[in-house]
């Protein structure tokens, strides 16, 4: 449905749970999604637009531009920032303050999969050390790139991580870990589930505040783009 002028697109989605409307905008694509009780009419929905135009502008605006991985942009890797550059050679190659990008392969690709071999043996040396600490075993490890979770732990202890944490500061990435791992002990959020964090890591606030404040800023870069 379009509102506004210039126009706003939004999607609207039915949803058989849902008791209201509830209008969001993603940080990951900037898109507006309007959740619809199932028997709303399209009146009423395009109604709640309208009288939401104002705030809908204003939180479109606030969505971080795409950038598409190519030589010159700048990222920042396990809290360390890393100009792209390109070179000759047939892999990545990580040098200080540089990352190398193969001239041969599209740059996002190349980077992507180094991010995912680096996140591979990052990730699971945590897993391993934290599921140590709490006495409890764990199954596969996957790494995948979800847009609204960043993590999660399945009732056969099977753990789901997205690589795009290792373009977060250290102790984010660490947070998440922790985070699953808990649910190890707790497949809930209950406190006991939260002692489970503090035992593994006393000081997760912060980390987890600037996942919420900031996570969507780690969806704005572009791999798949040639």
């Amino acid at each position: 449905m379009e509102i506004g002028d210039p126009p706003i697109l939004v999607e609207l989605r039915r949803h058989v749970r849902a008791k209201r409307m509830t209008l969001r905008v993603s940080a990951v694509d900037g898109a507006a999604r309007l959740t619809l009780p199932k028997r709303s009419s399209l009146r009423s929905a395009r109604q709640f637009l309208q009288d939401q135009e104002e705030w809908l502008r204003g939180h479109m605006g606030k969505t971080p531009a795409r950038q598409v991985i190519r030589p010159g942009l700048q990222i920042s890797l396990e809290g360390e920032p890393f100009l792209l550059a390109s070179h000759g050679a047939a892999r990545v190659v990580l040098a200080p303050g540089k990352i190398f990008l193969p001239k041969a392969r599209p740059a996002g690709k190349a980077l992507e999969g180094f991010i995912k071999a680096r996140a591979r043996v990052v990730i699971t040396n945590l897993v391993e050390a934290d599921a140590t600490a709490l006495g409890r075993r764990f199954g596969k490890i996957s790494l995948r790139d979800p847009r609204s979770r960043w993590g999660s732990c399945n009732s056969d202890g099977n753990l789901m991580f997205s690589w795009r944490l290792l373009l977060a500061p250290k102790q984010v990435l660490r947070y998440v870990v922790a985070h699953e791992v808990a649910h190890l002990s707790e497949m809930n959020h209950a406190p006991a589930f939260w002692a489970e964090v503090a035992r593994l890591m006393p000081e997760y606030e912060a980390p987890r505040r600037w996942l919420k404040a900031n996570g969507g800023q780690l969806h704005r870069f572009d791999f798949k783009t040639p």
